[in-house]
C-alpha cells in the first residue's frame, strides 16, 4: 500500500466498516489514522489491484505495542488534532467519547508494567492483529481475500509472532463460521460501547497457513 492508495482504502473502510468509532471521526481522521500503517515498521499494509486498479485492501500489525508506541511518538499530535476537529464538529460523538473512551483511551498512554509478583503469561508470545480486510464486491469470489490474509500469516510467522488475532461481528453478519472451519479458534466476545457484539478469533501459526473471508474488522 502507498500514499496514493488512501482514498480508495478509506471509501471502502467507511463503506464496511461506517460504525466504528474511528470511522465515525470522519475520512481526514480515518486517512490520518491509516496513513499510521504505512509508516510503522510493524504494521503490514497491503494492496491488490486487479486491471490496474485496487480491489482489495489488508492492514494489520505485528508486534501491537510496538505500533502503539510508533503512533505516539510519530503520528500522535497529527491525530490528536484531527479528532478535536472532528469531534468539535459533532458534539454528540464529542460526549459520547468522553462518556465511552476517554478514559479508557488515557490508560492506554500509560507504560504497562507487570503487578509485583504476578505470574508469567499462560499463553506468552507476541500476537499479530489483523485489523481490517476488505475486498470489493465486483472483485469477491477470486481468492483475493485468502491471498491478502495468507500473506500476512506469512509475514506474522516470519517475525515470529505466536499467533494472529481478528475480531469479527457476532452472530449471522459475522464471520465468525468461516474462521471456524478454516481452524481458527473461537476467544470469546466482547460488547463495543455502542453495543455491537464482537467475536474474537485467532489462530495458531504452528497450524496450517488459514484463510478468512471478504471483509472483517470493525474498526475501532
Amino acid at each position: 500500500m502507498a500514499s496514493a492508495d488512501l482514498p480508495f482504502v478509506v471509501e471502502e473502510h467507511l463503506g464496511h466498516f461506517p460504525h466504528g468509532f474511528f470511522a465515525r471521526l470522519g475520512a481526514g481522521f480515518l486517512t490520518s489514522y491509516t496513513r499510521t500503517y504505512l509508516t510503522g515498521p510493524e504494521a503490514r499494509a497491503y494492496v491488490v489491484e486487479a486491471a490496474g486498479r485496487p480491489v482489495g485492501f489488508l492492514v494489520g500489525v505485528l508486534d501491537p505495542p510496538a505500533h502503539r508506541r510508533h503512533v505516539l511518538r510519530s503520528h500522535g499530535p497529527r491525530l490528536a488534532a484531527r479528532a478535536l476537529v472532528s469531534l468539535a464538529v459533532r458534539p454528540r460523538l464529542a460526549r459520547h467519547f468522553l462518556r465511552t473512551r476517554l478514559l479508557r483511551y488515557l490508560r492506554g498512554l500509560l507504560p504497562r508494567r507487570a503487578a509485583p509478583g504476578a505470574a508469567p503469561a499462560a499463553n506468552p508470545g507476541v500476537t499479530a492483529v489483523l485489523s481490517h480486510v476488505v475486498v470489493t464486491r465486483s472483485a469477491r469470489s477470486l481468492g483475493i481475500g485468502e491471498t491478502l490474509i495468507g500473506r500476512f500469516v506469512a509475514d506474522a510467522a516470519v517475525a515470529g509472532c505466536a499467533r494472529v488475532s481478528l475480531v469479527t461481528a457476532s452472530g449471522p453478519d459475522g464471520a465468525g463460521p468461516y474462521y471456524e472451519r478454516r481452524g481458527w479458534l473461537p476467544r470469546g466476545e466482547t460488547r463495543t460501547p455502542e453495543g455491537r457484539l464482537l467475536a474474537t478469533y485467532d489462530v495458531p501459526l504452528t497450524s496450517p497457513r488459514s484463510s478468512g473471508p471478504r471483509s472483517s474488522g470493525p474498526g475501532r
